[in-house]
Protein backbone atom coordinates (compact mmCIF):
# COMPACT_ATOMS: atom_id res chain seq x y z
CA UNK A 1 0.00 0.00 0.00
CA UNK A 2 1.39 3.28 -0.99
CA UNK A 3 1.97 5.74 1.57
CA UNK A 4 -0.54 7.79 -0.18
CA UNK A 5 -2.99 5.04 0.07
CA UNK A 6 -1.99 5.05 4.03
CA UNK A 7 -3.12 8.37 4.05
CA UNK A 8 -6.80 7.84 2.04
CA UNK A 9 -7.35 5.08 4.41
CA UNK A 10 -6.81 6.42 7.73
CA UNK A 11 -9.01 9.91 6.21
CA UNK A 12 -11.63 7.28 5.97
CA UNK A 13 -11.07 5.72 9.18
CA UNK A 14 -11.69 9.36 11.03
CA UNK A 15 -14.96 10.08 8.66
CA UNK A 16 -16.88 6.73 9.57
CA UNK A 17 -18.94 6.53 12.41
CA UNK A 18 -17.41 5.62 15.63
CA UNK A 19 -18.55 2.25 16.18
CA UNK A 20 -17.70 1.27 12.83
CA UNK A 21 -14.15 2.14 13.58
CA UNK A 22 -11.32 -0.58 13.51
CA UNK A 23 -8.25 -0.75 15.50
CA UNK A 24 -5.40 -1.08 13.30
CA UNK A 25 -1.58 -0.63 12.98
CA UNK A 26 0.81 0.47 9.99
CA UNK A 27 3.52 -2.76 9.48
CA UNK A 28 6.45 -1.51 7.19
CA UNK A 29 8.04 -4.29 5.54
CA UNK A 30 10.34 -4.71 3.44
CA UNK A 31 9.44 -0.82 1.89
CA UNK A 32 6.32 -1.74 1.68
CA UNK A 33 3.62 -0.32 3.99
CA UNK A 34 0.23 -2.44 5.07
CA UNK A 35 -2.31 -1.55 7.00
CA UNK A 36 -3.60 -4.89 9.56
CA UNK A 37 -6.75 -4.55 11.10
CA UNK A 38 -6.47 -5.71 14.24
CA UNK A 39 -9.98 -7.86 15.10
CA UNK A 40 -9.44 -8.26 19.25
CA UNK A 41 -6.42 -7.75 21.60
CA UNK A 42 -5.05 -10.74 22.76
CA UNK A 43 -2.94 -11.26 25.94
CA UNK A 44 -0.88 -14.15 25.98
CA UNK A 45 -0.40 -16.62 29.43
CA UNK A 46 3.24 -17.17 29.86
CA UNK A 47 4.17 -20.86 31.86
CA UNK A 48 4.82 -18.67 34.94
CA UNK A 49 1.18 -17.19 34.66
CA UNK A 50 1.91 -13.39 33.70
CA UNK A 51 0.11 -12.27 31.36
CA UNK A 52 1.80 -9.92 28.82
CA UNK A 53 0.02 -8.20 25.75
CA UNK A 54 0.11 -10.07 22.35
CA UNK A 55 2.96 -8.27 19.98
CA UNK A 56 2.62 -9.73 16.36
CA UNK A 57 6.25 -8.00 16.14
CA UNK A 58 7.58 -10.70 18.57
CA UNK A 59 6.04 -13.70 17.01
CA UNK A 60 7.65 -12.42 13.41
CA UNK A 61 10.69 -12.02 14.97
CA UNK A 62 10.97 -15.79 16.86
CA UNK A 63 10.01 -16.96 12.79
CA UNK A 64 12.25 -14.88 11.24
CA UNK A 65 15.67 -16.07 13.56
CA UNK A 66 14.37 -19.83 13.15
CA UNK A 67 14.12 -19.21 9.84
CA UNK A 68 18.08 -17.06 9.83
CA UNK A 69 20.07 -17.91 6.62
CA UNK A 70 17.05 -19.95 5.41
CA UNK A 71 15.91 -18.69 1.72
CA UNK A 72 12.39 -18.89 2.19
CA UNK A 73 10.44 -15.93 0.64
CA UNK A 74 9.55 -13.53 3.25
CA UNK A 75 5.83 -13.03 1.57
CA UNK A 76 5.44 -16.83 2.59
CA UNK A 77 6.86 -15.95 6.13
CA UNK A 78 4.37 -13.03 6.29
CA UNK A 79 1.68 -15.39 5.37
CA UNK A 80 2.27 -17.48 8.48
CA UNK A 81 2.79 -14.93 10.85
CA UNK A 82 -0.55 -13.76 9.22
CA UNK A 83 -2.10 -16.88 9.42
CA UNK A 84 -1.18 -17.74 13.00
CA UNK A 85 -2.60 -13.79 14.23
CA UNK A 86 -6.34 -14.97 12.72
CA UNK A 87 -6.24 -17.94 14.27
CA UNK A 88 -5.24 -16.97 17.17
CA UNK A 89 -7.92 -13.61 17.02
CA UNK A 90 -10.73 -16.00 15.39
CA UNK A 91 -10.42 -18.52 18.16
CA UNK A 92 -12.88 -16.10 20.40
CA UNK A 93 -10.75 -16.10 23.63
CA UNK A 94 -8.89 -12.96 24.32
CA UNK A 95 -6.17 -15.02 26.47
CA UNK A 96 -3.87 -17.72 24.89
CA UNK A 97 -1.15 -19.77 25.95
CA UNK A 98 1.99 -19.32 24.82
CA UNK A 99 2.01 -23.27 24.64
CA UNK A 100 -0.47 -22.49 21.98
CA UNK A 101 1.36 -20.01 19.95
CA UNK A 102 4.64 -22.15 20.26
CA UNK A 103 2.23 -25.45 18.67
CA UNK A 104 0.36 -22.96 15.83
CA UNK A 105 4.45 -21.41 15.27
CA UNK A 106 6.23 -24.84 15.04
CA UNK A 107 3.16 -26.26 12.30
CA UNK A 108 3.94 -23.12 10.16
CA UNK A 109 7.26 -23.52 10.47
CA UNK A 110 6.97 -27.25 9.35
CA UNK A 111 5.57 -26.23 6.24
CA UNK A 112 7.91 -23.57 5.59
CA UNK A 113 11.33 -25.18 5.92
CA UNK A 114 12.10 -28.53 7.87
CA UNK A 115 15.49 -26.64 9.76
CA UNK A 116 13.86 -23.89 10.98
CA UNK A 117 11.21 -26.33 12.10
CA UNK A 118 13.94 -27.91 14.04
CA UNK A 119 15.35 -24.67 15.25
CA UNK A 120 11.86 -24.23 17.07
CA UNK A 121 11.56 -27.21 18.13
CA UNK A 122 14.41 -27.51 20.01
CA UNK A 123 13.73 -24.23 21.85
CA UNK A 124 9.75 -24.61 22.43
CA UNK A 125 10.43 -27.99 23.26
CA UNK A 126 13.79 -27.40 25.66
CA UNK A 127 15.72 -29.87 23.78
CA UNK A 128 18.42 -31.57 26.80
CA UNK A 129 19.75 -34.45 24.33
CA UNK A 130 20.63 -35.90 20.99
CA UNK A 131 18.07 -38.16 21.05
CA UNK A 132 15.50 -35.09 21.02
CA UNK A 133 16.63 -33.96 18.04
CA UNK A 134 16.30 -37.68 16.14
CA UNK A 135 12.92 -37.57 17.88
CA UNK A 136 11.82 -34.37 15.54
CA UNK A 137 13.51 -35.70 12.62
CA UNK A 138 11.66 -39.00 12.95
CA UNK A 139 8.32 -36.78 12.33
CA UNK A 140 9.95 -35.18 9.87
CA UNK A 141 10.46 -38.24 7.92
CA UNK A 142 7.31 -39.84 8.85
CA UNK A 143 5.58 -36.81 7.79
CA UNK A 144 7.67 -36.97 4.21
CA UNK A 145 6.58 -40.66 3.89
CA UNK A 146 2.77 -40.03 4.13
CA UNK A 147 2.70 -37.12 2.31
Amino acid sequence: MSPGAVQRFREKLKQAPPASREPFFTQHAGGRCAERVQLRDLVVVKKSGRKVPFDRDKLLRSVEIALRKRNVDPDRIDRAVTGIVRQLESSGETEVASGEIGRLVMEALKSLDDVAYVRFASVYRNFREAKDFHEVLGELKTEDDVG
